[in-house]
């Protein structure tokens, strides 16, 4: 399935080499070759971004990966590391790089939802109220500590992820495009956390594990970052209407019907798991909803565009299976008796549904 460098695919499976006279090329390879064109001049300023976020952040090559993918497929990133692995350094390089407006909100177990959308002001010179704007008005907001603000909190961030808009008093105002959250949370301290809903969970387009840097990159990390005037400021590099013009090109990258048929086997088999693997059936409480089968779409589309092709091979698709799946399996009390993760039956299900 997976064409190699010269090729395109087309809609009946087949490939066809770029070098093909023009002449017999078919109206869909030469569309193909448009698309290619677009996606190409779209992504490089893109890869620009990636360059400039490294010149703060040192590795993290997957979260910085992730959040990309995440801000081309309109989606959100709930992000789980421990404290100090430059988590909201990324986030904020990130918003840097792009030009956007950025807020940084601290959850605590006493923070309101006024707090974070905003509330009605009265003002007594003219006798009415005013919209003040929380700092979820913003094209990236960073909501540290997600798992620590209670139910309220996480009601009212709800709408403004699935909606993106807020409802202040009997007003709805539309937040600003492009708009991203990026949570994260504590896998630790579990202490004075409120669990997340579900639902709210499911909201969000991909989970990223960020794990501890490799000895070479935090020797690198000490001579950037060990010293009082460290470099933290990076130039911005796109626009973000840049985002939304790449959005509209990432539409347009073709998905073969044998990789869509792969995306929803993946999917179905999070319900169904006795039917690639009986040993996981008594290990999972319940799999992945329609979202989980969009989500692996956008997100392999945009993996193809950040990659430069117009077309998405099942490669793109088990780049972000686990990202996109690992929050939505929801393991049963023997998953935890016997230590599996939804991580772990996440890659059974990968290793066992046939690639096409």
């Amino acid at each position: 399935m997976t064409p190699s460098p010269d090729a395109v695919v087309c809609p009946n499976g087949t490939t066809s080499a770029a070098q093909h006279p023009e002449s017999s090329m078919s109206a869909t390879e030469k569309s193909l070759e448009a698309v290619t064109d677009r996606v190409r001049e779209a992504s490089a300023p893109f890869t620009n971004l990636v360059s400039t976020i490294h010149q703060v952040v040192v590795g993290q090559d997957q979260l910085i990966r992730r959040m990309l993918t995440a801000m081309l497929a309109d989606g959100h990133l709930l992000i789980e590391g421990v404290p100090g692995l430059a988590k909201t350094l990324a986030v904020s390089t990130l918003a840097k790089g792009l030009n956007a407006s950025f807020q940084r909100i601290q959850f605590t177990p006493d923070l309101l939802p006024a707090d974070v959308v905003g509330t009605l002001v009265y003002r007594p010179q003219s006798g009415d109220f005013i919209v003040h704007e929380g700092p979820i008005f913003a094209n990236v907001v960073l909501a540290d500590e997600i798992n620590r603000a209670p139910a309220k909190v996480q009601s009212a961030l709800l709408e403004c992820m699935q909606e993106r808009q807020v409802t202040i008093g009997r007003e709805t105002h539309t937040l600003p495009a492009p708009f991203m959250v990026l949570a994260t949370q504590n896998p630790v301290e579990q202490e004075g956390t409120y669990p997340l809903p579900e639902a709210q969970v499911d909201r969000f387009l991909m989970k990223v594990i960020v794990t501890y840097p490799q000895r070479e990159e935090e020797l690198e990390i000490l001579k950037r970052m060990g010293r009082t005037d460290a470099v933290t400021d990076v130039a911005s590099v796109i626009d973000p209407s840049a985002i939304l013009k790449a959005r509209g090109v990432i539409d347009q990258i073709y998905v073969d019907d044998r990789v869509a048929g792969y995306i929803v086997d993946l999917v179905t088999a999070t319900r169904e798991p006795h039917r690639i693997d009986p040993d996981l059936a008594p290990l999972v409480e319940f799999g992945a909803s329609p979202r989980a089968t969009l989500a692996l779409t956008l997100c392999a589309r945009a993996n193809a565009f950040i990659e430069g092709r117009a077309y998405v091979v099942p490669q793109d698709v088990k780049d972000i299976a686990l990202d996109v799946l690992r929050h939505r399996v929801a393991t049963s009390y023997e998953a935890e008796a016997e230590d599996r993760t939804s991580d772990d039956i996440v890659r059974t299900i990968l290793d066992h549904v046939p690639v096409p």
